[in-house]
């Protein structure tokens, strides 16, 4: 009998769990009776400050298919779905979140495409940003069509996190041990075959998102420096580019000089020059900085999250 394991990161979700654990049973065992199939259920706490534990305390008593992973504090999504990776013992694994945005509804058409299309991964593609805020969904299209420019990996506008991978994909991505993690991007990046699963975005059954714009933008810039060096071929460029400005007006000034014999007028002109060359400097220090601050964190080695608790206590598996 085969095994889908259903990954679900939860962060403050108290209001949607009831929803989705009943709706995600019942999906399951309508799959189970279909197919022949075996499920279980891990639920990965991100250091939720609700009640969120405590539901998974009462849903691992309700359903014997059910496992959660809780961290000792808040590590963030990227950690909580490469614990739930680690931990998975399905021959197919699910990704989903907890508020039903990621409709359960679609596990047989992704199962299907991995077990008779042979594909390696079946993923949810949005075709619609309904309910998004309009500024938010520009630069969600903006970053998409600059990633993919500067980027080898590939990424598809309207990609979510929800999918399901065969178990060579999910080797392939627990190889990828990087503190940093960007998993959009570490999902392109792996290639296999993939087939996108058109669907209209749904509204949060229950609760409030925790991606504020902010932190999307703070996330896309993670995403482009993890994928792209083409920010430090900008800065480079940018540099060479006043270098060669500041040369050329420098000969221009001793020719005026030598020609006129008098000093050349023009600090207006002198100090919105050096505040646009200091800005430059600036920004590029900043870009090269991201890069350092990035690479120092790699080099610390740190473990990628520590669990505080599980279902199935394991000393050897509590940090990673």
């Amino acid at each position: 009998m085969e095994i889908i394991s259903v990954i679900i990161p939860c962060y403050n979700e108290e209001a949607a769990l009831p929803y989705f654990f009943k709706e995600i049973r019942k999906v399951s065992d309508n799959l189970s009776d279909t197919y022949n199939l075996c499920f279980e259920f891990i639920f990965v706490d991100d250091g939720s400050k609700d009640k969120t534990l405590s539901l998974l305390h009462q849903f691992v008593r309700e359903d014997q298919r059910t496992r959660y992973i809780s961290f000792s504090r808040n590590f963030g999504k990227e950690a909580a779905m490469y614990a739930g990776f680690f931990h998975a013992k399905g021959d197919y694994v699910v990704l989903m979140d907890a508020d039903l945005q990621h409709p359960p509804a679609m596990l047989e058409e992704m199962y299907l495409c991995i077990k008779q299309e042979a594909f390696d991964v079946a993923a949810a593609r949005r075709i619609s940003r309904k309910g998004d805020p309009p500024i938010r969904s520009f630069f969600a299209r903006r970053f998409y069509h600059l990633i993919n420019k500067i980027s080898k990996a590939e990424f598809v506008d309207g990609a979510s996190d929800f999918r399901m991978l065969s178990r060579k994909a999910v080797h392939a991505l627990l190889e990828i041990g990087e503190y940093n993690r960007f998993s959009k991007g570490i999902f392109g990046w792996i290639g296999f075959k993939t087939k996108w699963i058109p669907y209209e975005n749904v509204e949060r059954v229950a609760g409030e998102t925790n991606w504020s714009f902010g932190r999307l933008l703070l996330y896309s810039l993670d995403g482009i420096i993890a994928f792209s060096t083409a920010p430090l071929a900008i800065a480079s460029v940018v540099g060479i580019l006043f270098c060669l400005a500041a040369f050329i007006w420098m000969i221009v000034i001793v020719l005026r000089t030598l020609s006129w014999g008098e000093s050349v007028a023009g600090y207006p002109t002198l100090a919105c020059l050096l505040l646009l060359v200091g800005g430059s400097i600036q920004l590029s220090l900043g870009i090269i900085g991201q890069y350092l601050s990035k690479t120092y964190l790699e080099t610390k080695r740190r473990p990628i999250y520590i669990i505080g608790e599980m279902s199935e206590e394991s000393e050897d598996e509590e940090i990673h």
